[in-house]
This record gives structure tokens, C-alpha cells and sequence, in this order.
């Protein structure tokens, strides 16, 4: 049975890097930044226009990989509990149950990690400290109740993604 990952954390809580794991371990990784970055976007919080267009791009690939039977790692925020309850929505009719896997992540160590960023790629996007903030404030940490719920610690060794020339 296909298998899909909701990699679930703030920015900065370590989610590409297990996400690149999972890559390494034979699933396909989506990750809207990677989007954002290919279309020219340097610059977080996205636009809203831009945002829902990444969105749909991630969520249209997402059906046809789960389609043709491809365990997929969504390397996202899943910040809400209404965003990750689309996803398992959108995921339902396929017969797909997702696992969050929930990074957790100490806020000083994810507000270190986000001043440490230099632009230089997609899981590198600066962020303003004020947004850093509120970005670990507002996020909302899944429950076993949600369904299939792996608790991973975000500080492992950090692995960086290729990019593209």
C-alpha cells in the first residue's frame, strides 16, 4: 500500500532534513519551497496568490504520484490541524491513511536554526525574527487523535538538499 508522510513542524524544526532521509529511503519528497524557489520566490511569507498556486502544484503531483502507487514525504509545515485534515481529506478517496511525523523541536533551537540562514536555497529562505516567532507561536502540534502520529526529535545532524545550477 502506498505510504504518504506529513513531515509537520515550523520552519526551521528540522523537517527537510528527515524529509531527505525518506528521499534517500525511496519515497518521492514534495516540498512547495522547492516550488516557491524554482519559480524565482526568495522571499517568505509567500504572497497569497503565490501560495495557493504552489499549493495546488503540490497537491495535483501529490494524486498522481499516490495514483501510481509512489509513497510520497510531504515536506510542508502542516501547521494546522485544518490543513492537515484537507490533506487526509484529499488523501481518502485514494485509500491512503497518512503518518504525521511531528518534529519536535525546542523554539530556541528552531529560532537559532532560522538566524543562521543565508538565502542560499529553498530549505535556506530567511525569515524576519518576528515572523520566525510567530510561525513556532501559532503552529498547532498534532495529536494522537488526528491518526497514525510518529513524534521525531528535530535536532539530528542536518542534511542539505541538492539545488539545481
Amino acid at each position: 500500500m502506498t505510504q504518504v508522510i506529513f513531515m509537520c513542524g515550523p520552519a526551521g524544526s528540522g523537517k527537510t532534513t528527515a524529509s531527505l532521509r525518506l528521499e534517500a529511503a525511496g519515497f518521492t519528497r514534495l516540498s512547495i519551497d522547492d516550488e516557491a524557489w524554482r519559480d524565482g520566490h526568495r522571499e517568505h511569507p509567500l504572497p497569497d496568490d503565490v501560495a495557493e498556486q504552489m499549493r495546488a502544484r503540490v497537491r495535483a503531483r501529490l494524486i498522481e504520484l499516490v495514483a501510481s502507487g509512489t509513497d510520497v514525504v510531504l515536506d510542508l509545515a502542516f501547521w494546522s490541524r485544518a490543513v492537515r485534515d484537507d490533506y487526509r481529506r484529499l488523501l481518502a478517496p485514494y485509500g491512503v491513511v497518512p503518518e504525521t511525523h511531528y518534529l519536535a523541536t525546542p523554539r530556541e533551537v528552531v529560532l537559532a536554526r532560522l538566524a543562521a540562514r543565508t538565502n542560499a536555497g529553498p530549505d535556506e529562505i530567511v525569515l524576519p525574527r518576528a515572523v520566525a516567532e510567530a510561525y513556532f507561536d501559532g503552529f498547532e502540534v498534532p495529536t494522537p487523535e488526528e491518526g497514525p502520529l510518529q513524534i521525531v526529535s528535530g535536532t539530528a545532524p542536518r542534511i542539505t538538499a541538492p539545488t539545481e545550477p
